[in-house]
């Protein structure tokens, strides 16, 4: 079975697309915090990143975060907390490839998603395959929010995964949906 032990989640709120491409950070939600660092925990991720420069956001996440591993939430909910251990906030992606390269001493491999398919793109199968030729390799996969991470993004990334498809034309899952899918082929029992 592949292990996720190097493989880290970033829910991208900027740089990303608004619906008429024009480049914007979104907003960070109540769900973004708390249904991904589940996920996280649930495939036994490495880390779960939320990237926003937007300081408010920052002080949110920090806030929620928090409440969950040292206030009254700790002992309410300790599953809660065990989730929130593999959150971490950071402002930029950059900043997100250095924080794991610091931890783990190697560049991760940056896997990006989105919902239009790409020629370049691996498979679930191949990706899985590649994880499991270097177990030491981190990886780093990127979703994006609004209308989806902006095109220096996928440029610069290392891979591109296939687009999870529906029955029909519709392709619009939310990100946490989506999520829960890539996770569960890569990582599932």
């Amino acid at each position: 079975m592949t292990s996720a032990a190097n493989f880290s989640m970033a829910l991208i709120h900027y740089p990303v697309y608004d619906k008429h491409k024009d480049v914007v950070a979104t907003s960070v939600t109540n769900l973004d915090i708390h249904d991904m660092a589940r996920l996280t925990r649930t495939f036994g991720l490495a880390r779960y990143y939320i990237v926003t420069p937007v300081e408010e956001q920052i002080k949110l996440v920090e806030k929620v975060r928090e409440h969950w591993l040292t206030g009254w939430g700790s002992t309410y909910n300790p599953k809660r907390k065990m989730a929130l251990e593999t959150l971490q906030c950071e402002e930029t992606l950059e900043s997100t490839i250095a924080d794991i390269e610091s931890r783990t001493g190697r560049r991760p491999k940056v896997v990006v998603t989105g919902a239009s398919g790409r020629p370049n793109s691996v498979t679930f199968a191949e990706l899985k395959t590649l994880i499991d030729a270097d177990p030491e390799q981190p990886y780093l996969l990127l979703l994006g929010t609004g209308w989806g991470l902006i095109e220096q993004v996928f440029n610069k990334s290392d891979l591109v995964l296939e687009p999870i498809k529906g029955a029909g034309d519709y392709n619009h899952l939310s990100v946490r949906s989506a999520a829960s899918i890539m996770l569960d082929r890569l990582f599932g029992r």
